[in-house]
Order: C-alpha cells, then structure tokens, then sequence
C-alpha cells in the first residue's frame, strides 16, 4: 500500500494508539524514533529533536502542553498516534484524547518506575476500559532497573483496580533515544520493529461499520486562515466524503445543516487533505463555523446526540484585570477590558479544561479557573505573546461545600531531594500542613519522599523549594481529591520592597538597597511608584529609593569613591511571579515585561475570611 496516496483505509488495517506517561519519561522522543523509523523523510532531511512539539512555548520549555496526532505506516498497516502532555497540569488534555484510541503505550522510566503523573493516566486508561501497551524506556541508562520498574508497575495496576484482562499487559523494552525496542530483555537491540509488531498484534482494530450512517464527535478544535474551524475526532461509524452533507448537534441537542468543506488527515508531521475518510480515521473537518468540542456530527436524517465531554473540576483560579498602571500601553497594543474579555472568550470555546468567567468579586476583571499554576501561565504566555497587556491577582483554591463542610484540594506530590537537603524540605511542608506518606533514600543518597498537602500548601513553595535545595531538587504534584479545610497556612515569610518614586534605578541606588534584601531589578530599568522591586530580609515591607543618583561635588579624592559591585538581580519566569505574590499584591504582564507591584483590595476582597 502507498501510504503517499489519500484513499480511504479499512478499518481492520487501522490501529489508535496513545502514548502516555510521567513528564520526562520520553514520550515525545520515542515518537521521534518511531517517525524516523517509518520511511517518512528522506535521507538526508533535516529533523529537529522533539519533532512533534511544534508550539513554541513546548519548545522553549520542553514539555509537551497540547496533545497532537500523527499517523505512520508499517507495511499496510496505518497507525494512528497520539502524543500526549506528561504534566498534571494538562490532565485535561489526556481525559479528551483517550477517546480517540483503543489502546495506549504507558511509558515506564526504567530507572524510575511509576510517577505521580503515571498513576493519573493509567487510571483515566484503566476506567474506561482500555488494555495499555506497557513500555519499559530508557533501558540503556545507568542504573536503569526495569524488572523493579514492571513490578512497581503491576502494583499500580492492581491498586487502581484493573481486571484480569488489563493485568495481563503487554511489555516491551526500548529506548526512545537509542532508537531500538526489544520483546525481550536479551533480545538483540537493533531497531523499532520488534515495537511496531506489538502494537499491530495487541491494539484492537477501531470498532464500527463502513455501511452505518456517519457518526463522529468533536475532541478538539484547530483553525485555518481560509476555511475557519476545524472539529477533530475519531469517526465511529459508516464514512464521509468532501461535499457530503452534515448535521451538526450541538450539547443542547439543537441539529444544524452543513457541508463538508475539507477533510484533513495526518501523515508524519504533516497534514493531508483527504476525499473520503471511514471508520477509524482520526481526521479534521472543516465547513461548521460554529462548532465547539463535544458536539456531535452525523449524517443527515440519522440524528444522534452523543454523551457530552465532561472533565475533572478545575482548582485553582485567577483574575485577569485591565493594566491601570503608570507604563500602561507601552508594550502591549490591547489592553482595554473589552479586548481581554473578547480574547478569553474566544479560549473558552476552544479549551474547555479552562474554566472562564466573569469575576465575582470585581467589575473589571475575568476569572480563569484550571488545573494549576503552569497550566494557567501557558494561556497568559499565550496572549502576552499577542500583544495583550492585563494584571493578575493571586491564584485561589476552589472551595467545594460537601454536606455543609468546607472542602479544599488536595494533592499528592513527590519530591526527590539530596539527603542533605530532606530535613529542611520535611519541616517546611509539614509546617504546610502536609502529612508524609513515604520516605525512601537509595545507594545515591538520593530521598525520595511523597507527601499529602493541600494545594494551598503547595503555593508559592516552589521558589523557596528550588532555592533550598539549590537546584538539584525535583518536586511534581498531582491532584488527589477534595478535603476538609485544614485552617490557616503560612504563607512567604519575607515582605517586600516598594520603590517609592519613578525614575530609573541607579547602580548608586542599588548598591545601598540590596543589603537590605534581594532586588528584582537592575540598573537603567524604569520603576514606578508603588512597584516591587526586591524581596526584603525581614518579615516587613519597606518603603526604598532605588532611583537615587550620588550627589557631585567638585572636590575629588582618590580612593574616596567605594567600588559599586552589585548582586545580579533575580528575574521572575511568569509561574514564579504567580507563585511569589500574596493577596495584596499584582503580577502586571506586558509583552516584554513581568512587573510587580503592589494594590488595594476591593470591600468585597477585605470582608473574605483569613486562611
């Protein structure tokens, strides 16, 4: 079969997969390997390492953030991958894209075993029936210890309830980087195909028939300059052809009449348009202006309406406010509340993991609830990239009243930390109200520990955490459930720095002020009054001159002059600055600029309840 060629498939030759796992347990490089080993590029074309994340911001910060599909041939077979984000924070992401395959890879770091991130996965896998592909990855690491891994493994699958079908997994080993899957241990390391075989042998073929009417339903949504939104999902039933008519169902169960504009499909790292497409294919169809994730396509005079998507609550929000500030305007070009407003309502269409609305405690602001800190910072990335210009407040818990009780998130996070550092880390969560689940020190004098903490405890402890450990700490957290609210937590221990006038900082200036604490800006950079400028060393905010310039004279003396040697100052990504903040406190994000400053609460924001 020639793959270059758009003709439909049949669904017996089609196999759905997902690869998914822990963050930085090497899904996307394993894909890397597969694409390459598909006969897809040329010998001498150039590919780039982590082909599929294509966003910039996946590339700048290395995870994978949007989860995208991609289809390769072996032999005549046609499979279907989708590569999914490893970080909690994207969870719903993975809850959507599950819906498009009938098996996934669960990759296991050979060294590491099961993370917090794989337990989450595995079980939205697991609960809907799946039988996951277990892949034991990065074999060829020192240390690596995979017969510990599979049997870490198997107790999770056990823990999260499985039946004897699920248990009885697949396994194979590979090595995304070395390029090479092996069924066995021993087995000679040469390439992929041992892989490949697995995956046509163990992935049941995509249910449904050719000869039903059409049925499928929009998982997401991508948008094209000339023919608009796109709806992608897995057709379930019969097969669409370019021209066909359509009938668009939306969660309200109101049906619309449309035409099939476009049909795309996925070939490597590319899109291609398709005639015809059946049952099994994963495909984007353009020509129904209006739809959004979770409606339903069908054919006409045979309506169906499908279960809506639902997905995990968020439990973290914000509020994105109008820029009011003294340099309002300066970098960004929209920066009016009815441009913001505008924006986020075009995300919520899109993305319906981000909760967004209007905000209850003020008139001019946007409340965006999601799954945590990172996962908010990439839609506000998003639109500073933009050209937007807005402020944001501290994130909130989402609070949930269950029989009368205030409940508050909770979270399992896992922390691996020299053994140097573990004392100080424990004493700091348990005063965080966290309660220690395990602790583990390997021959590395590595420990490994595992916490229960409120998501409150978890805010604005990340800096403190990398600073404590001094960088060699490695902390991730996942959502476990609701609890009853555990009290008050302390929060950052230090106050803060205000400029006092506006200006621009001098190296005079800065020189007097940085004993007293840490500075957040350097010489020739513009403050106003009220902004934040440094992190004192005590508990208090202080007022600070750091535009003051040294007074001239004409008298010179030599050896009079102090030499001027300043701290470098520290610069905050946009996850940090969230972190750092408290509630009378404002992150103001410009195209070029994360500032911070502080604010006056509203009636409503004083009458809220201490934590």
């Amino acid at each position: 079969m020639d793959p270059k060629k758009d003709q439909m498939i049949p669904p017996n030759k089609i196999r759905n997969i997902a690869i998914i796992a822990h963050i930085d347990h090497g899904k996307t490089t394993m894909l890397d390997s597969l694409l390459k080993q598909s006969n897809l590029f040329r010998d001498n074309e150039k590919t780039m390492e982590r082909m599929m994340d294509s966003n910039a911001q996946e590339q700048e910060r290395g995870i994978t953030i949007f989860a995208k599909q991609t289809s390769i041939f072996f032999e005549d077979f046609k499979i279907n991958i989708i590569d999914t984000p490893g970080h909690a924070d994207f969870s719903g992401e993975v809850e959507r894209v599950l819906r498009l395959v009938n098996c996934v890879l669960l990759l296991v770091d050979a060294k590491e075993g099961p993370m917090p991130q794989t337990r989450f996965v595995l079980s939205q896998a697991l609960r809907i029936g799946l039988r996951p592909i277990v892949v034991l990855n990065k074999i060829d690491r020192p240390h690596a210890d995979p017969d510990r891994a599979l049997n870490l493994t198997f107790d999770l699958f056990v823990e999260l309830g499985a039946n004897d079908e699920q248990l009885d997994f697949q396994i194979c080993y590979a090595s995304g980087l070395g390029g090479f899957a092996c069924r066995e241990i021993n087995d000679p390391r040469v390439d992929m195909r041992p892989l490949f075989e697995l995956i046509i042998e163990a992935v049941p073929p995509p249910p449904g028939n050719l000869e039903l009417p059409f049925l499928m339903q929009a998982v997401s949504l991508s948008y094209d300059d000339f023919i608009g939104r796109q709806a992608c999902g897995r057709i379930l039933e019969g097969q669409i052809k370019k021209g066909d008519p359509i009938v668009r169902i939306d969660v309200n169960g109101h049906p619309t009449n449309h035409r099939v504009q476009k049909i795309e499909g996925y070939l490597g790292l590319k899109k291609v348009e398709m005639e015809e497409a059946g049952v099994g294919d994963i495909v984007s169809i353009a020509g129904i202006p209006d739809i959004i994730i979770g409606d339903t396509l069908s054919a006409p005079g045979h309506i169906v309406q499908l279960p809506p998507i639902t997905l995990a609550e968020p439990t973290l929000s914000i509020d994105m406010m109008v820029n009011n500030g003294p340099f309002v305007g300066k970098d960004g070009k929209h920066v009016t509340m009815n441009k913001i407003r505008d924006r986020l309502m075009q995300e919520k269409r899109a993305n319906i993991s981000l909760k967004i609305e209007e905000s209850l405690t003020r008139e001019d602001a946007m409340r965006v609830s999601g799954r945590g800190e990172l996962h908010l910072a990439v839609l506000i990335e998003a639109m500073r990239r933009e050209d937007y210009e807005f402020t944001l407040s501290k994130p909130q818990v989402i609070i949930k009243e269950i029989d009368g009780v205030k409940h508050e998130p909770l979270e399992i996070a896992h922390i691996e930390v020299p053994q140097q550092f573990s004392g100080s880390v424990i004493e700091e969560l348990s005063r965080r109200k966290g309660e220690m689940r395990a602790l583990n020190t390997n021959e590395h004098d590595i420990t490994t520990l595992e916490f229960l903490i409120p998501t409150r405890g978890l805010m604005g402890y990340r800096n403190e955490f990398m600073t404590v450990t001094r960088g060699l700490g490695i902390l991730t957290s996942v959502f476990d459930s609701y609890t009853p609210w555990k009290g008050p937590i302390p929060g950052r221990e230090k106050g803060v720095m205000i400029s006092i006038c506006s200006g621009k900082v001098t190296g005079y200036a800065a020189f007097g002020v940085q004993e007293r604490g840490t500075l957040f800006v350097s010489p020739g950079e513009e403050v106003y009054e009220g902004m934040v400028v440094g992190e004192h060393s005590r508990d208090n905010d202080l007022i600070v001159n750091v535009t003051k310039g040294k007074q001239l004279t004409n008298v010179r003396a030599s050896g009079s002059d102090e030499n001027i040697i300043l701290t470098p100052a520290r610069n905050f990504t946009l996850e940090q600055a969230i972190d750092f903040i408290q509630d009378d406190e404002l992150v103001e994000v410009t195209p070029r600029h994360i500032r911070l400053r502080k604010r006056y609460l509203t009636e409503a924001e004083r009458k809220r309840p201490p934590k």
